[in-house]
């Protein structure tokens, strides 16, 4: 059996602490499934019979589920109210002017910093993307039955940086060659995704592709299994409040990204 996502891992341990604390609070800090919606509560001794099938089901859990197996989701929106911690932005905003990508680079964590911290980025937001459950929980996408991935909508002003740049960042700060995980964090849920939204924008993104397997290759590296996507870009499902800058929120708290060490020619 495969090892049990770090970053999963520790999500359980911080919700079951938190839902211990907060039993007959609807609201805690770290919600679970049932209560992603206002209504609905869940007690500690819930919380610890979920997160224990969780974690007992980690095992296969690299192969693409087939869309009329996937999980059916609901029509209900997840409950967006936070605003970016960095940006003070909206977390489901509009940005006219603005060109946009989502990236799958493993846990959304770490890739939401790496991508607010890159000059010419106005807002970023984690969610899941690319697979098949309408508004997935976290829970139902870490039991990679939902063909989601988790991804980062990446938010850029082209008058100030290009996605030439940042592709350059997607390819180095994580490892495309490993299919359907990164690292522990092991599942189609953690795979690397290029989900773009124009033809230009795909164009560009496959030309980078290329060059960087180029150089991968040089190095004697394996082979890219990036789910690359023409657009327009699959829906993007915002993720929970407590995701979103997880790292600021959390300083010090888990990223398992770490790249190839081979290095991506930016291009023009």
């Amino acid at each position: 059996m495969l090892r049990a996502s770090v970053k999963t891992l520790r999500i359980i341990e911080h919700r079951l602490r938190s839902s211990a604390i907060n039993t007959h609070c609807s609201h805690t800090r770290f919600q679970s499934s049932s209560n992603i919606f206002p209504s609905a509560t869940r007690t500690h001794q819930q919380n610890m019979t979920l997160y224990t099938k969780i974690v007992s089901s980690m095992g296969s859990k690299t192969s693409m589920v087939a869309k009329d197996n996937a999980i059916k989701g609901r029509v209900e929106k997840m409950l967006i109210e936070g605003k970016h911690t960095i940006f003070g932005t909206q977390t489901d905003g509009t940005f006219e002017g603005m060109e946009e990508f989502q990236a799958g680079m493993g846990c959304f964590w770490g890739a939401e910093q790496r991508y607010w911290e890159q000059p010419g980025v106005v807002h970023t937001a984690v969610g899941y993307s690319g697979g098949y459950t309408e508004n997935p929980t976290y829970e139902e996408t870490c039991t990679a039955q939902t063909g989601h991935t988790e991804c980062v909508r990446v938010v850029y002003d082209p008058k100030k940086t290009n996605l030439q740049a940042l592709l350059k960042v997607f390819w180095e700060s994580h490892d495309p060659t490993q299919q359907n995980r990164q690292g522990n964090d092991v599942g189609t849920q953690y795979r690397s995704a290029l989900y773009l939204e124009t033809d230009e924008q795909y164009q560009i993104a496959k030309k980078s592709r290329d060059a960087y397997q180029a150089a991968l290759t040089k190095e004697g590296k394996g082979h890219i299994s990036t789910d690359l996507r023409e657009g327009p870009a699959p829906v993007f499902y915002y993720a929970e409040d407590y995701h979103q800058q997880y790292l600021d929120k959390n300083k010090g708290g888990y990223c398992g990204l770490k790249g190839t060490g081979v290095q991506c020619a930016r291009g023009e």
